[in-house]
């Protein structure tokens, strides 16, 4: 399934930028420094630092982590029902740099991701429990990025692709930075288009009955649309794979920030984005049940908008300590009003050792669509049980540590840091979910 309460590799990306929010993609992205927030550029490009320009590898981050959720509200079954989901996830960034002959820094983002997941409500897809459990998701991606060697000005393209057996998802962005003229300040804008299909398997009773066959034979349609005719014996006559319809979701997202470095330990940034949805917005295999009993599947409008701003604060608080703050609020169109703040706050025990405990608050009003179990009406032009859309308080919470010694962790130089980190996530819904993570970097 693609939608989760928890991304895992987000997660664990998220972890080696040591900040956490709720939206899925942070506008800002802080450099890490060890022992100070501020890096001016060099305003005298004449002594500029000489860079080769051959292309070399500048870093490898390898990502995995694993994840675990219970809870009693699926979707699937209309609000009821287990939510148990367990992921496996792996993910390979490979940074590519050059100097291009203006002496311009060129940065070449590879990246290609890969989850297994398991979800016991996915079962139920067929009436009886009888439907795929598990699937897999492969999601590679591309990023270049050019630096203004004299203005520290950036702009830059990416692209990328998820896919698994029933949601496939492209995604186009284009984004670039502008430095103020004492380089203490920069505005970013980041644009980005994600055109999916959603693939459309039906609860079991909602498929189209197959056709009437010879005496004696028996047809099992499955809900992905595979039939099978099975002789009076058992034996299988002819199997056939049925081509599902799709349909499209698109999502158009502007997102807008400014980061201003205050001193040499303190910045903060602004951040603010508008987002569009148009196209199928529910999911096909959603059950809802009206209050006489009877169930359909889930219906929303084919259009929402999306409306958060926020802010992330950094403070470098004496010579070990570093206080990372965050607020957000968020609003839409279906009626959802969030609040969402973070802390989280590195400490170094030692030059090469650090640990990060961290917290994460998060409310929200519910959609003006979500009822729960039978208790839709009939009359109802737009129904949901997924308590995505329910109103809720959730806690996240943990800690991490990290290891970067000068020669290198366990003595293999090129393995510059390793990070371990462990969350955990809580619903007034009754969903629970921890998930732990390893990032290692290689230089």
């Amino acid at each position: 399934m693609r939608k989760r309460y928890l991304s895992v590799i987000g997660f664990a990306l998220l972890c080696r930028m040591h900040a956490f929010a709720q939206t899925k993609t942070d506008t800002v992205h802080f450099a890490k420094q060890p022992v100070s927030l501020y890096s001016p550029v060099d305003h005298d490009t004449t002594t500029r630092e000489y860079h080769p320009r051959a292309l070399r590898i500048d870093e490898i981050d390898f990502v995995s982590s694993y994840y675990t959720q219970t809870g009693d509200h699926s979707p699937v079954t209309g609000g009821i029902g287990t939510q148990q989901v367990t992921d496996f996830s792996n993910g390979l960034n490979l940074n590519l740099v050059w100097y291009n002959q203006a002496n311009n820094k060129n940065t070449l983002m590879l990246g290609l991701g890969y989850d297994h997941h398991s979800s016991a409500s996915a079962g139920y897809v067929a009436l009886h429990g009888g439907a795929k459990t598990g699937g897999t998701r492969l999601y590679p991606s591309v990023d270049w990025t050019v630096e203004n060697s004299k203005t520290g000005n950036t702009f830059g393209i990416g692209a990328y692709y998820s896919g698994e057996y029933n949601y496939k998802s492209k995604e186009l962005d284009v984004h670039w930075t502008t430095k103020t003229d004492d380089k203490n300040g920069e505005f970013g804008v980041k644009l980005q288009a994600y055109l999916d299909r959603v693939t459309m398997i039906l609860p079991s009773e909602f498929v189209p009955p197959a056709p009437i066959s010879q005496p004696g034979t028996t047809i099992i349609t499955t809900a992905s649309g595979n039939t099978e005719i099975l002789s009076s014996s058992g034996q299988v006559i002819s199997n056939s794979k049925s081509s599902l319809p799709s349909s499209e979701r698109n999502t158009f997202t502007a997102a807008l920030s400014y980061t201003q470095q205050v001193s040499s330990r303190f910045q903060f940034s602004i951040l603010g984005d508008a987002v569009a949805q148009n196209g199928y917005l529910g999911l096909p295999f959603h059950r809802v049940y009206f209050n006489t009993g009877k169930d359909t599947i889930e219906k929303l409008p084919s259009s929402r908008f999306k409306f958060p701003i926020g802010a992330r604060m950094n403070y470098f608080l004496g010579d070990n300590i570093i206080l990372r703050a965050y607020y957000r609020y968020y609003m839409d169109s279906w009626g959802i009003r969030s609040n969402t703040a973070s802390l989280e706050i590195p400490y170094k025990v030692t030059p090469f050792f650090s640990i990060s405990p961290f917290y994460r608050y998060y409310d929200q009003t519910a959609a003006r669509y979500f009822a729960p179990y039978e208790a839709h009406n009939v009359t109802d032009e737009f129904y949901t049980s997924n308590y995505e859309y329910s109103n809720f308080h959730s806690g996240f919470y943990g800690i991490g540590f990290r290891v970067a010694p000068p020669k290198g962790v366990f003595g293999w130089q090129n393995l510059h840091d390793l990070e371990i980190r462990y969350g955990h996530y809580s619903q007034t819904t009754d969903l629970v979910s921890d998930v732990v993570s390893l990032n290692l970097g290689f230089k």
